[in-house]
């Protein structure tokens, strides 16, 4: 990785002070003393520190450009102000794209339930040779699920907040999402943008923890690699010390069972990946009670109630209609497909060598949300089931937007601040440029990658290198 171009430097430099001064450089006089007997001059060595040249607006210019190039950008933007505040950006938008419209809300909701419904028709009706598309389809359209209850979260659905919940609650559940614990969550999200430990999406790996241990380096390496695009499945529970899951076990068997078969997986995820509870726990946390605050652990238990009644009755059901094999091809498979695309919008909204993880003392919002935060472009049925969420910068400017007014919001933000803003088309060298080379967090470069500090582990990264196509 190509770390940003330096200033360039004059060194400090010992000069020999001669008789007569080099044309255009101011040297203090020297010291000549006279000996009777000697004609030698007594000299001084003095110190001559050169100003710093900056590189020329088109030099950088330039070099955002090659930066392009390399990393599958459309543009990377130059770095915002410091005295610039994120109230600037947001007094910049006009006021409309913060209006919600209930005939647009629910316009979204005809979408997604409409979407989905096709695709389960198209699962039951394709010849095998056809599922992985029908399977693409269903995993898109349930993304917008996702969207239509993240849209809840931030209060930006409908102006009645029971509602809100309600619609927010049932949108989660065929994702097995509980829904309380994951807004509590997002909201450090957005509060925390791309500061180094606190985000709570993507963020680098720490080189202490990458070197701490031989078998979580392994999995590590395979985690971000080429596990990356279904990662999001790391962050969607933790479900060993959760008492409110152990209580409810206890008055409901089909809870009972249900919970068991989650224990399994997540005991099955630790032998597969070979990975320290404790690390685990930090990444993964919408069911661990231990992680809310007092004041939030009602509202979770009932999300939880709600997500595990779903898997309890849910599951069972569509294994008594279709079997195990309906299952996985009703469920299991487009679930897969929405981690795909939930794991893929995370990672390269926020994800690029030139954008920074900052330690909190450095951290500034307005650079995080505007600078921090990529626009990319998707295959149009893609964007409209999944309702615009690519077009995340104004949502990160300000969560209160509808995702129905993000295009608007966007173009305002392009009208007023279009140099500052990172813009891509989705691509096989972003993707590859984010997986190959964005892993260890480094404070000079931002990212370093695998192979570069254990290179004999990091065989995965080398085929990742070796098989991806590289053209944007």
């Amino acid at each position: 990785m190509t770390s940003p171009s330096l200033p360039l430097m004059i060194p400090l430099i010992p000069l020999l002070v001669l008789d007569i001064a080099p044309v255009g450089i101011c040297l203090p006089q020297r010291a000549i003393k006279h000996h009777p007997l000697s004609h030698k001059k007594e000299t001084k060595f003095i110190q001559v520190v050169a100003v710093p040249v900056l590189p020329s607006a088109s030099d950088r210019a330039e070099h955002r450009k090659q930066l392009c190039e390399r990393y599958g950008f459309a543009q990377i933007g130059e770095q915002l102000p410091e005295n610039v505040t994120l109230k600037n950006v947001i007094d910049s938008l006009p006021k409309k794209v913060f209006e919600i419209d209930n005939l647009k809300a629910w316009k979204s909701v005809l979408i997604s339930v409409t979407s989905y419904a096709l695709g389960l028709f198209m699962i039951a009706k394709a010849p095998w040779y056809l599922l992985p598309l029908a399977w693409a389809w269903t995993g898109t359209a349930v993304t917008g699920f996702f969207v239509i209850g993240h849209d809840c979260a931030h209060k930006s659905f409908s102006r009645n907040k029971l509602v809100e919940d309600i619609v927010g609650t049932l949108a989660f559940l065929p994702l097995i999402y509980p829904y309380e614990p994951w807004r509590f969550k997002h909201d450090q999200h957005h509060a925390k943008t791309n500061m180094l430990l606190a985000d709570t999406a993507w963020h680098p790996v720490l080189r202490e923890e990458f070197e701490s241990n031989t078998t979580l380096r392994k999995a590590i390496i395979f985690g971000y690699g080429p596990l990356r695009t279904f990662m999001s499945i790391g962050h969607w529970y933790d479900l060993h010390d959760c008492k409110s899951c152990q209580l409810l076990a206890l008055h409901f068997p089909c809870y009972k069972q249900s919970l068991t078969f989650v224990k399994f997986k997540y005991l099955m995820m630790l032998m597969a990946f070979n990975i320290n509870k404790q690390y685990l726990n930090r990444i993964i946390w919408h069911f661990n009670l231990k992680k809310f605050r007092p004041s939030e652990l009602k509202r979770v238990k009932i999300s939880l109630a709600c997500v595990f009644g779903f898997i309890a009755v849910g599951w069972p059901l569509i294994i008594y209609q279709t079997g195990i094999l309906g299952w996985i091809k009703f469920w299991l498979m487009p679930w897969l497909g929405y981690h795909f695309w939930m794991s893929t919008f995370t990672m390269v909204h926020h994800t690029a060598p030139h954008i920074p993880f900052k330690a909190s003392d450095e951290w500034n919002a307005a650079q995080a949300q505007l600078n921090g935060t990529v626009h990319c472009d998707y295959p149009s049925w893609v964007e409209i089931l999944c309702h615009d969420i690519n077009v995340h910068i104004p949502h990160h400017i300000s969560p209160r937007i509808p995702s129905y007014n993000l295009r608007a919001a966007h173009q305002s933000l392009q009208e007023n601040w279009g140099k500052y803003l990172n813009e891509a088309s989705w691509n096989w060298r972003l993707m590859k440029t984010i997986v190959t080379n964005c892993h260890v967090y480094n404070e000079d470069q931002n990212y370093i990658a695998f192979d570069e500090i254990a290179p004999e582990e990091s065989l995965p990264i080398t085929i990742l290198r070796k098989v991806m196509p590289d053209f944007a």
